[in-house]
């Protein structure tokens, strides 16, 4: 059996038919939408901002971030709380400076 160079295609194209054939093509495409739409809400929203349109720009921004905000939540609570325990165990270990009064 020869391997040609440039079979990428075609692997790709089996592991794509594979999917589709088990399934699991629509939930995939669906997730990546899911956060697909809201970045681009925010990119139009910069965009709009920057080619001088600033009040819509900043409500498709201020609607994409809040959709992506409530998209990762469950990245950015875990975060949130990983971060509070350090910050509080770094002040119970003294190193407390007068700025956290």
């Amino acid at each position: 059996m020869q391997r040609n160079r440039g079979n990428g295609l075609a692997f790709i194209l089996i592991a794509i038919g594979a999917i589709m054939l088990l399934g699991m093509a629509l939930p995939l495409i669906h997730g990546i939408f899911r956060l697909l739409f809201p970045v681009l809400l925010v990119v139009l929203g910069y965009y709009g901002i920057k080619s001088g349109r600033k009040v819509i720009g900043w409500i498709v921004m201020f609607i994409g971030i809040m959709s992506l905000i409530s998209k990762l939540a469950w990245l950015i609570g875990p975060l949130l709380g990983v971060a509070l325990v350090v910050w509080g165990i770094s002040v119970l270990k003294g190193k407390r400076s007068n700025h956290y009064l």
